[in-house]
């Protein structure tokens, strides 16, 4: 009896290695395909317990959309203009039997994907101006390339759900030059404004040296006409009064003129005793001089 029990267990065990062989889950997540010696023999997209031969494997895929990162690439767009478009693309395996036959798992689908859409991005943006990618036509514009990558990516059980474009610059050696002339265009700008401003000021200065002149000969002038009624008015004032008194008007004029004849020791005079310029010096010794 022992030995049948042994025999019955031994049993047991093989049926549930089998039984364990033959099951398999699965998830909702996934898919997969029954490989047969290598060759697949059955694909299942559905989730759930599966069944299998005991000498066949499974391969799964995930059904979720997948990130793929393209190299940045160099275009020229139909405006002749160079950009270096870095893109990002979303996919998603639909055909895990065809995607096995043709890329096998996703480090190659991700190989094969890559020149496609560069490829794409290539014939799309090559008909387009740097306006347009700009503008509100780049939403036509990267359906147009998902389309073309998709007619690339389905022969190979995959599709792409979202292609964009993460940025686009021109290469190095552009915007160098691109700065170069914007840096030549403003230093043209600042001279030509400098040269106005200098322009301008010498206007405004020779408009103020003009004005200045005008506002110094004005001056002069009122200064002129101003002084000239001064003297106009002394003189009325002196005529005014020393006419009250004629003779003491001549002598307090001979007396500012022997000051100013004989201001300094060395002046040497020679008159005549008769002149009128010495007539109060006739009577110094105490005469009466002349009335």
């Amino acid at each position: 009896m022992n030995r049948g029990l042994a025999v019955l267990g031994v049993l047991v065990l093989i049926a549930g290695f089998v039984a364990y062989s033959m099951l398999f889950v699965v998830p909702q997540v996934q898919q997969a395909i029954v490989l047969q010696f290598g060759a697949p023999m059955q694909a299942l997209k559905d989730p759930g317990l599966k069944v299998k031969m005991p000498w066949q494997n499974v391969v799964y895929y995930d059904k979720r959309v997948l990130d793929l990162d393209p190299p940045k690439q160099q275009v020229i767009l139909s405006d002749q203009k160079r950009l270096d478009v870095d893109s990002y693309a979303r996919f998603k395996i639909v055909d895990p039997l065809l995607f096995f036959q043709t890329v096998k798992d996703e480090m190659g689908a991700r190989s094969r994907l890559s020149p496609i859409i560069n490829s794409a991005l290539r014939r799309v943006l090559g008909n387009e101006t740097l306006l347009s990618i700009l503008s509100d036509q780049r939403i036509s514009i990267m359906a147009s390339i998902r389309q073309q990558a998709n007619d690339g990516a389905r022969p190979l059980g995959m599709e792409l759900v979202e292609v964009r474009i993460r940025r686009a610059d021109y290469p190095e050696e552009t915007s160098l030059n691109i700065y170069n002339r914007m840096k030549s265009e403003r230093e043209r700008e600042a001279k030509e404004f400098r040269a106005q401003g200098q322009e301008e000021a010498q206007k405004i200065r020779a408009d103020a040296d003009k004005q200045r002149v005008v506002i110094v000969a004005e001056a002069k002038k009122q200064a002129e006409m101003l002084r000239g009624q001064g003297d106009a008015e002394a003189i009325r004032i002196y005529a005014e009064a020393f006419g009250k008194d004629p003779e003491f008007f001549a002598f307090y004029r001979s007396m500012q003129a022997y000051r100013k004849a004989m201001t300094g020791g060395d002046t040497t005079m020679v008159l005549s005793p008769d002149s009128d310029f010495f007539k109060y010096f006739k009577d110094i010794d105490g005469a009466t001089a002349p009335q």
